[in-house]
C-alpha cells in the first residue's frame, strides 16, 4: 500500500522540468525504466496506490496520478496534460490512459487544447474518487489506506492484476485468463480464514500467504 502526494499545497508535481529541457534539449531528458517519477511505466505493479493531489498535477504530474489506482483531490487541485502548448506530448501514459478512464471525445478534448481541469470536473468525469478540503486530503487518503487493509492482501493483488490485465481483452477472454496473483490468492491460508472468521463472527486475521 502507497500514497503519493505533493509537498505543501501548491502541487502534487507540475511534471518536466521545462527549464531543464529548454537549456540541454530534449535529448538530455533521461526517463526511468518505470517511467515518470518512476511509477507511469509500472504496469506489473499489484500494490495499492493512492495519489493525494494537493495542488496542480499537470503533465507527467497528472500521468503519475493517472497510473495510480485512487486518486484523492484538494478542492483547489487543478489537473491536465498540457505539453502541446509547450510543444510536447504526454508521453509518459497520458495519452493511453486518459481517454481508457473517460468518455472519449471529453478526453481529447482536453489533450487536444491542454485545457486544465478542476478538481471537481475531474470528479465529474470519474477521474478522481473524492475532492476534499485540503486540511482533510491526507486523513480522507489515509481513510481509504486503511479500508483497503482491512481486506486480505493476496486477494487485493488478485483484484488488481486481474482488473488491469483483464482489460485488454473482450470479456469471454478476461474471464478465462490465467492470473499469477489469483492462483496465489486461491492456494493460500487467507482463503480459508475469511470464511471462517465470517462464520465465526470475528475478525479475520490476514497472514498473507
Amino acid at each position: 500500500m502507497g500514497i503519493l502526494t505533493g509537498a505543501g499545497d501548491k502541487a502534487f508535481s507540475a511534471g518536466n522540468d521545462l527549464k531543464y529541457t529548454a537549456e540541454h534539449g530534449m535529448g538530455e531528458v533521461r526517463m526511468a525504466e518505470s517511467g515518470f517519477g518512476g511509477l507511469t511505466h509500472r504496469t506489473t505493479c499489484w500494490k495499492p496506490i493512492i495519489a493525494a493531489v494537493n495542488g496542480y498535477a499537470l503533465g507527467g504530474g497528472f500521468e503519475m496520478a493517472l497510473a495510480c489506482d485512487i486518486i484523492i483531490a484538494a478542492e483547489h487541485a487543478r489537473l491536465g496534460l498540457p505539453e502541446p502548448r509547450v510543444g510536447l506530448m504526454a508521453g509518459a501514459g497520458g495519452v493511453h490512459r486518459l481517454p481508457r478512464m473517460m468518455p472519449h471525445k471529453i478526453a481529447m478534448g482536453y489533450m487536444l487544447t491542454g485545457r486544465h481541469m478542476t478538481a471537481q470536473e475531474a470528479h465529474r468525469w470519474g477521474i478522481v474518487n473524492e475532492v476534499v478540503p485540503l486540511a482533510e486530503l491526507m486523513p480522507t487518503a489515509e481513510r481509504w489506506a486503511n479500508e483497503i487493509l482491512e481486506c486480505a492482501p493476496l486477494s487485493i493483488r488478485a483484484t488488481k492484476q486481474a482488473a488491469l490485465m483483464g482489460l485488454g481483452y473482450p470479456l469471454e477472454v478476461a474471464l478465462h485468463l490465467n492470473y499469477s496473483e489469483v492462483l496465489k490468492m486461491r492456494r493460500s491460508q487467507d482463503t480459508v480464514e475469511g470464511p471462517r472468521a465470517f462464520a465465526e463472527k470475528r475478525p479475520p486475521r490476514w497472514q498473507g500467504r
